[in-house]
């Protein structure tokens, strides 16, 4: 039988709980519910025990009273001295007989009873008898049990009485274990539903540790081995992990292919255009120059993948900053810059093994361009990125230049033979690896570019 929708629908509230707290609510709703029926049904069985207890207890009494009553309806004294007074001596407990002819009572303190029925009626009591009534009901402060029975002589009733709080004591004495018990029982259950809940939701949180998994680049794609309920979740994640690295592959092999088409043109109306002749300002060579950093500036976003995407490694830092170190102190050895790289041998940083030479070596050079004697490379780790500070001692920046130290085209100086697009391209290549780049004056009295990298 299919369960209609709208009895699965979620209302507003309950959507922004998590699935741990619908789960409780709803465990705890359910049981509370469970509970209170359960105590309800155990309520009404044991004082329905309790009443035909003390019923059978009055009972008896009433089956030596009716031998009392003759054929006729009238009393035989006698028989009541033989059967005394009632089996309990304490207060209440009584009986009385009422015949057309005459009341007896066992004792002065029971008189004509304010009756209300409020027990069930039989026809038979716990002894045999000609057909009767028995009622169970109460009168002030008593429990009584009544016989109506018709005899030649007229109506006979027989009446048995015990103290009404000895009912109640002993409905509480059966009632209070089992309500007890029923609490106890509830608080293992909700105990049991906090377990059941844990373990329940471990497949969650170690799915949850897969995602983070595949979007640092530990893992490719998310494990397979699920819990039934959580592999068709898993399934399609990689099935759109698939067609997005498909994607993001095909477009830029789309970019790659169009740069390389046009490099070559390029680098043939360069040729020619070193002729003075045919540009004797060499503002068209300029032109020339300018199209072609801005294909290597594409090419090189084209080969960046977007962050986290499957099968971006994670790299050893400290080598790649030692080959940079190495290639740019034979370039500035002349000049006499010192080095110092502190980064710790064991750090990874999340990039493209070119993209983080490309990255790292425009703000080593840059720095090396303008340090007047030392360069120094600190590396830190932070909640999930890497950041890596490259400063100089050389004039450095003001506030306005730093930012536009960063925008495309923009140079720190119109000497020297940059273009202004290191610090841009570094930028965007390290917002593309899911990072960024900021410039702060550094403590060495120069520059100093903070480069963030995922980890």
């Amino acid at each position: 039988m299919s369960i209609p929708s709208r009895w699965l629908s979620v209302p507003s509230s309950l959507a922004r709980l998590s699935i741990r707290s619908r789960l409780l609510l709803i465990g705890t709703v359910l049981t509370i519910a469970a509970l209170i029926a359960a105590s309800l049904s155990v309520e009404t069985v044991l004082d329905t025990y309790v009443r035909r207890s003390l019923n059978q207890s009055l009972d008896g009494q009433i089956g030596l009273l009716s031998r009392s009553v003759r054929p006729d309806g009238s009393v035989d004294r006698d028989m009541l001295v033989a059967i005394g007074p009632f089996t309990q001596y304490r207060r209440g407990w009584a009986w009385r007989i009422e015949t057309p002819r005459e009341a007896v009572s066992s004792t002065e303190q029971i008189g004509a009873l304010d009756f209300r029925e409020d027990g069930p009626r039989g026809r038979e009591g716990h002894f045999r008898a000609p057909p009767e009534l028995l009622r169970t009901g109460r009168s002030g402060d008593l429990y009584v049990r009544m016989l109506e029975k018709q005899t030649p002589g007229g109506a006979v009733r027989i009446v048995a009485t015990a103290p009404h709080a000895v009912y109640e004591r002993l409905r509480l004495a059966a009632v209070r274990p089992v309500l007890l018990i029923l609490g106890g029982l509830s608080v293992i259950l909700l105990a049991t539903s906090i377990f059941q809940l844990q373990v329940g939701l471990l497949p969650l949180g170690r799915l949850k540790r897969s995602f983070e998994q595949v979007r640092s680049g530990r893992i490719a794609r998310l494990p397979a081995d699920q819990p039934a309920e959580l592999r068709p979740l898993v399934q399609e994640a990689n099935n759109l992990l698939d067609e997005n690295e498909a994607s993001l592959a095909r477009a830029r092999s789309h970019v790659a292919n169009l740069a390389h088409s046009l490099k070559t043109p390029l680098a043939t109306l360069s040729i020619k255009l070193r002729d003075p002749a045919r540009d004797p300002d060499g503002e068209l060579l300029e032109l020339v120059g300018q199209i072609d950093r801005a294909i290597r500036h594409h090419l090189g976003r084209a080969r960046a993948a977007s962050p986290g995407a499957p099968g971006r490694p994670s790299l050893l830092l400290a080598p790649a900053v030692a080959d940079l170190v190495d290639a740019l102190q034979r370039i500035y050895v002349d000049r006499g810059i010192a080095f110092e790289p502190v980064v710790p041998q064991d750090m990874l940083v999340k990039c493209d093994p070119q993209d983080l030479s490309e990255m790292l070596g425009n703000l080593l050079d840059n720095a090396a361009k303008w340090g007047r004697t030392t360069v120094r490379i600190a590396a830190a780790e932070q909640e999930r990125t890497i950041a890596i500070a490259v400063e100089d001692d050389g004039p450095g920046l003001s506030g306005p230049a730093l930012e536009q130290a960063l925008l495309p085209g923009q140079r720190l100086d119109e000497r020297g033979d940059g273009h202004g697009f290191g610090l841009s391209i570094t930028r965007e290549l390290a917002e593309l690896h899911g990072g960024a780049l900021g410039l702060t004056r550094s403590t060495l009295g120069g520059l100093c570019a903070v480069l963030t990298l995922p980890r």
